[in-house]
């Protein structure tokens, strides 16, 4: 008897977004699809808005990663203004700004792990629903500390970026060509020497403390990390000049799943030479490609995978340290195991503390020059790398100082087919040949879905009662049975 299964919505994600898996007659998946239902209509409204107001305004795509888009904004305005590419600002903007993007990094990614995925990892995927969950976690006798960890590490971003941005959601501490504030001495010192715990040396220590976590958990769960989810891939991402990972600014660098390089350090400002995308009628969200390769086999990984994959090292000691025990796990080639996205994106935790804390303790953290400009230009790119991965804002602007064009590609869209390949992969092993639909199997495939902690739709949505809706058809789509949680 043929079914579909909708799961709606995924659960434990930001935004909604839906999965359906039809299966034949002998109960085997045939087609599995992860749907974004949400429209996002910036890069429309925004025509006609004045250059400078667009840091601010594209922000509210999201109130989980608000400090990505407001910096990726403003260096797309950076280039318009004739401030260069991300290294012509001046030092004390160039520091502030990736103090607040590496603040971003670090709340972002303990959101993540703390809240969203360890719940999956501690009680496992197949526990009751209701212990699913950070409260069941704080709750626990065992995993308290852990909770109240991985919020005390999220508040010490957010500090950081109130106290680069403004605020600690909607800043607007970047401005087209530079910053409008820097650190005060006070407040420099509060991050480095401040009262326990909310100090840069312990936020280093927790994070550490965290990766050990997860080696203890994939030492008794190697199966599951290693073979949960995997395949082959491309994998995209921004490197330094000098191939080190560096989540503010570099050269796009692109590697198939052999390692071999696509692209090979180039200019962001040329993106759309190669990469293309593609628009399919049951998703609002698009499917980028690299144009070299296609539409069929030109799609590619962005994120914590992706840059580990990518980048050739570390810039800093102990998360360098982190990134060759992961290396050496694969021999140095890249990985293709959705679930050590995880562990990725602990090390890239780690390495957002060390860079905050060599951020607080440069003296050009509390200087007095803000601003750069030069000879304006009609049109400017700015990609960095958001916690989800690489993110693109294109802009062009008229003689009267007017966006008349926008394009933006954020990370959860380039991992769109991977996303799709990973739902259809573990719907596969979960349903084939099972007669009813249980809530373990449901969650699995979430499970392979926040492996990637997508934004479904970029953006903040209404208030009120979500539940997941769950409906069984046959052949002749008659509804046998549906399940409300």
């Amino acid at each position: 008897m043929a079914q579909k299964v909708t799961i709606s919505p995924v659960t434990r994600v930001e935004g909604h977004g839906k999965v359906t898996i039809h299966l034949n007659d002998d109960g085997e998946v045939v087609q599995s699809r992860l749907h974004i239902v949400e429209f996002r209509g910036f890069e429309r409204f925004i025509q006609g808005r004045p250059y400078w107001e667009a840091p601010v305004l594209v922000q509210r795509l999201c109130g989980i990663c608000p400090v990505s888009h407001h910096l990726a904004a403003a260096k797309a305005m950076d280039v318009i203004v004739g401030a260069g590419t991300g290294d012509g600002l001046t030092p004390t903007a160039e520091k502030i700004r990736r103090l607040m993007h590496y603040g971003q990094m670090f709340q972002s990614h303990a959101l993540h792990f703390f809240h969203l995925a360890s719940p999956d990892l501690l009680f496992g995927i197949d526990a009751p629903s209701e212990k699913r969950n950070v409260i069941a976690l704080a709750k626990s006798k065992e995993y308290r500390e852990l909770a109240v960890q991985g919020v005390m590490m999220r508040k010490f971003g957010q500090e950081i970026i109130r106290a680069t941005a403004g605020k600690k959601i909607h800043g607007n501490g970047a401005i087209p060509g530079g910053v409008n504030k820097s650190l005060t001495p006070e407040e420099r010192d509060r991050f480095l020497n401040g009262s326990e715990p909310l100090r840069a040396d312990k936020m280093i220590a927790w994070a550490e403390e965290a990766i050990d976590l997860f080696l203890d958990y994939y030492g008794k769960h190697t199966d599951l990390l290693d073979t949960f989810s995997r395949f082959p891939s491309n994998h995209l991402s921004l490197v330094g000049k000098d191939g080190a990972l560096d989540l503010y600014h570099g050269r796009l660098r692109a590697i198939d799943a052999d390692g071999k390089k696509i692209l090979n350090d180039i200019d962001y400002q040329e993106y759309l030479d190669y990469i293309g995308e593609e628009v399919r009628s049951w998703s609002y969200m698009k499917f980028p490609f690299l144009t070299e390769l296609g539409k069929e086999k030109g799609w590619y990984r962005v994120g914590p995978l992706a840059r580990l994959n990518t980048c050739d090292f570390i810039p800093t000691p102990k998360a360098q340290k982190a990134f060759e025990h992961y290396r050496a796990r694969t021999n140095g080639k890249p990985n293709d195991r959705c679930m050590h996205t995880h562990w990725a994106r602990l090390i890239e935790t780690l390495f957002s503390a060390e860079c905050m804390k060599e951020l607080l303790e440069d003296e050009d953290i509390t200087g007095g020059e803000l601003m750069a400009g030069g000879k304006k230009q009609p049109e400017g790119v700015g990609l960095l790398e958001a916690p989800r991965g690489t993110l693109f804002h294109h802009y062009r602007v008229n003689a009267n100082d007017q966006i008349e064009m926008a394009n933006l590609i954020v990370s959860t869209t380039h991992n769109n087919q991977p996303m799709n390949d990973a739902v259809e992969q573990v719907a596969r092993r979960q349903m084939t040949g099972q007669q009813t639909i249980t809530e373990p199997m449901m969650n699995a495939v979430e499970v392979a879905i926040r492996a990637y902690d997508p934004c479904l739709s970029c953006a903040t949505h209404a208030i009120g009662r979500m539940p997941l809706e769950v409906s069984l058809y046959d052949s002749k789509h008659r509804l046998i049975e549906r399940k409300i949680r």
